[in-house]
């Protein structure tokens, strides 16, 4: 135990994720775990589908298909590309919806299953298994919620694909079959070349929101494979000089040698296609909307009460104003946008970021009567909770309010695999037969008995008709 000790100082700590990735087996999954890997792989596939027709998926397959005529992995939709092509657009149709899973740490919030694409890409690329693909990802998730959890970066200024950079690489690496030390070399590279701005998700969004984890995901491929090939990079990535915690983190640890592959089900899925802190938010303001039968043109104005992540990120505070939305990816990520939709439509899916939708008069008008304050007893009850209250005053001088901890998707209330396949269904319905939608829940459900190339093979028979959306470019439509 000593000499194990001993050894275990003497490693990089990027040597300590490696050899952590390394032990990883499908065997070591707990059946919980694999019940909830599979339940984030069919709800990011459903978000995968389900974004089949958006703009910036759109350019980013006529981008790969300038570029990459060729190559052995399958894109979903259909066509072959190279692997680090094929990671980029599968991440990119998962991450477009912002619909997929998240992870809630006190000081950072990250999408875990923003990995699937690149890991399914470089699966089916080494001629991976189904029970490959589950660890893999389960490493993944591991890798980035503990570094989320122990290293947060959004407070200083970066994003949290610097985490991702680690996740990514180590799920890819996995799959691929690289030993300990080509693996450690592969997230030395990526934790060394990508440390993105925070800027990305403040301000005036942009397609970027979306793109920023898919453009990583496939630089750690292309990584991977390098380091596969001899490549070294700065092992000393984290601990050295001027290296993670020296620039950007500050001091942590994390024992690699004691971590199990249990966080994913610690992640939590959304019912509302909103940015993930915008649930309570929005799962009160429909309850008062059915229970009250509010109508728009009675409403004087909307007070919202959150905690201070929610505020910051999508309530006005630090990360920019939020009362002008006028893209898809503003509107995800405006709180009064989302609360004034909600009133509106009595729902919010993908159909209420129409281009259309958002800029239309009656949610412009209503979302400028919502306001957003912080309340420091909720900010003390995140991330275990995540506490909303709404308060819709009325014209003729009523006030009712409701307020919200928990929704379903949340640790407290959990998505069945049944529910995860209702939104699946409604999601995939544009774009794939009914047969097609069975066959991609039967092999999700059996993964462990199939391989990654059975998978994408279903994948590429669907959504034939990528119709995308007008999309804006330079101020101007195309």
């Amino acid at each position: 135990m000593e000499s194990n000790q001993v050894t275990r100082e003497s490693m990089a700590h990027v040597e300590q994720i490696a050899a952590f990735a390394e032990r990883a087996s499908f065997e070591r999954l707990s059946t919980p775990v694999r019940e909830q890997v599979k339940i984030r792989i069919l709800d990011s596939l459903g978000c995968a589908i389900g974004a089949l027709a958006g703009g910036p998926p759109h350019s980013v397959r006529e981008y790969v298909e300038e570029l990459d005529r060729g190559g052995k992995c399958t894109l979903i939709g259909g066509g072959h590309a190279r692997a680090d092509s094929v990671a980029f657009d599968n991440s990119a149709l998962i991450r477009y919806l912002d619909f997929n899973d998240s992870y809630l740490a006190k000081g950072e919030t990250c999408h875990p299953s923003d990995n699937l694409g690149a890991i399914l890409a470089a699966g089916e690329y080494a001629g991976a298994s189904g029970r490959d693909l589950l660890t893999a990802l389960a490493v993944a998730y591991q890798v980035q919620c503990r570094l989320s959890d122990e290293a947060p970066v959004r407070a200083r200024g970066f994003d949290h694909t610097v985490q991702g950079a680690y996740a990514a690489t180590a799920g890819i690496g996995k799959i691929l079959g690289l030993n300990a030390q080509e693996l450690a070399n592969a997230i030395a590279i990526s934790a060394t070349a990508l440390n993105a701005l925070r800027v990305t998700r403040t301000g005036l969004l942009s397609n970027w929101k979306g793109l920023a984890y898919p453009h990583m995901a496939a630089d750690c491929l292309r990584n991977a494979l390098l380091a596969r090939h001899g490549i070294t990079g700065p092992l000393e990535v984290i601990e050295g000089e001027k290296g993670l915690i020296d620039a950007i983190s500050g001091l942590f640890h994390i024992d690699w040698a004691t971590e199990n592959l249990d966080r994913v089900t610690h992640t939590v899925l959304k019912k509302y296609n909103a940015e993930i802190h915008s649930q309570t938010t929005i799962e009160a303001a429909l309850a008062l909307r059915a229970e009250h039968h509010i109508s728009a043109q009675d409403i004087e104005h909307v007070d919202v009460t959150v905690f201070d992540v929610a505020y910051h990120i999508i309530g006005g505070g630090e990360e920019g104003d939020k009362s002008t939305a006028r893209t898809k990816e503003q509107a995800d990520h405006s709180l009064p946008y989302l609360v004034a939709v909600a009133l509106l439509d009595g729902q919010v899916m993908p159909e209420q970021y129409a281009e259309e939708r958002i800029v239309r008069s009656d949610v412009q008008s209503l979302m400028a009567k919502v306001w957003v304050q912080e309340s420091r007893e909720y900010s003390e009850r995140f991330p275990d909770e995540m506490p909303a209250r709404v308060a819709i005053h009325m014209r003729d001088g009523r006030m009712v309010e409701r307020e919200v901890c928990h929704w379903p998707g949340s640790l407290a209330h959990p998505m069945s695999w049944d529910a995860v396949y209702a939104k699946f269904e409604r999601l995939a319905a544009p774009f794939a037969s009914k047969e097609q939608r069975g066959e991609i829940r039967d092999a999700v459900a059996h993964l462990e008995n199939i391989s990654v190339a059975n998978l994408t093979a279903i994948l590429a028979g669907i959504g034939a008709a990528r119709r995308p959306q007008p999309i804006a470019v330079g101020g101007r439509r195309r």
